[in-house]
């Protein structure tokens, strides 16, 4: 069973940074997708940066090119985030995602349905 666990969120001032881990099991980490999304309040989720672990493909959301990082540890089947110059508008429930179809990478606006879901982990940028 596929099992997606996502720490790192907390609380920081904008132009601060975090970084997000998603600690992956139960499927080959190398022959999926792996995305991250988020969803603030009252707005529908959107894609945030998605990796394709078969080939290196990411995608960036317009809003966070230049900020953000996708990279992963494939020996610890982990994902990252790592998010820099965060603004009050980064704020959101951000989650991690997983799908064998390594297409799925793309993740622009909404994003593919991907099948597997992680709890979230809060971020808040304080202004």
């Amino acid at each position: 069973e596929v099992h997606l666990v996502e720490s790192g969120g907390g609380l920081v001032q904008a132009g601060g940074s975090l970084r997000l881990s998603c600690t992956t099991s139960g499927f080959t980490f190398d022959d999926y997708a792996i995305g991250w999304f988020r969803q603030a309040p009252g707005k529908e989720r959107e894609g945030v940066s998605c990796i394709s672990n078969t080939d290196g493909s990411t995608y960036y959301g317009n809003s966070v090119k230049g900020r953000f990082t996708i990279s992963t540890d494939n020996a610890k089947n982990t994902v990252y985030l790592q998010m820099n110059s965060l603004k009050p508008e980064d704020t959101a429930i951000y989650y991690c995602a997983a799908d064998r179809n390594p297409t799925y990478y793309y993740c622009s606006g909404y994003g593919p349905p991907y099948t597997s879901w992680g709890q979230g982990t809060q971020v808040i940028v304080s202004s």
